[in-house]
């Protein structure tokens, strides 16, 4: 019985490491932001990762006409206004389909001060698999991914988590 017993706590300690390594581990490490030569939706020029090198990001897929997506661009717009003089800039790539020209005058109409960009299918495979939108990703100077936000994200958090990575 008491075999038994011992080997079962040793099965549970194992399990129970194995799902600590599997879940808290790679959510505590940093990740290298994919790169990415994107079209821009205002002007339709190029625009590639490496120009925001040394940079914090927050790098967030939304699209215009999704409710929560719109419902953040305010507070987005006073990130980059309050922190783009200490290297931070807001990126946001556009999953819309229906062109770009919609995506220009959504960007004009909301008066957008940061970069807005049309994300294709690599990107969003490369960003681990965009399948809800908003989502963002929280970048330091090094081009290392340190946070995931899926949905809408409160400004008071967001500025809580850019601050220290300026």
């Amino acid at each position: 019985m008491k075999k038994k017993h011992i080997r079962l706590q040793g099965q549970f300690l194992f399990v129970a490491l194995m799902f600590f390594f599997l879940v808290a581990g790679p959510a505590q490490a940093n990740v290298k932001m994919p790169s990415f030569s994107l079209q821009s939706a205002v002007d339709n020029s190029l625009v590639e990762s490496k120009a925001f090198t040394g940079n914090v990001l927050l790098v967030t897929f939304f699209a215009t006409w999704c409710p929560p997506c719109i419902q953040e661009v305010d507070s987005l717009i006073k990130l980059q206004k309050n922190f783009v003089e200490k290297g931070f800039s807001v990126v946001a790539l556009s999953v819309d389909q229906v062109g770009v020209s919609k995506v220009k005058d959504f960007v004009s109409s909301k008066g957008i001060n940061y970069p807005v960009l049309m994300a294709d299918q690599q990107v969003m495979r490369d960003f681990g698999g965009i399948y809800g939108i908003p989502v963002g990703f929280l970048v330091n100077r090094l081009g290392n991914v340190v946070k995931r936000y899926t949905g809408y994200v409160p400004e008071e958090q967001l500025e809580k988590d850019i601050i220290p990575l300026l």
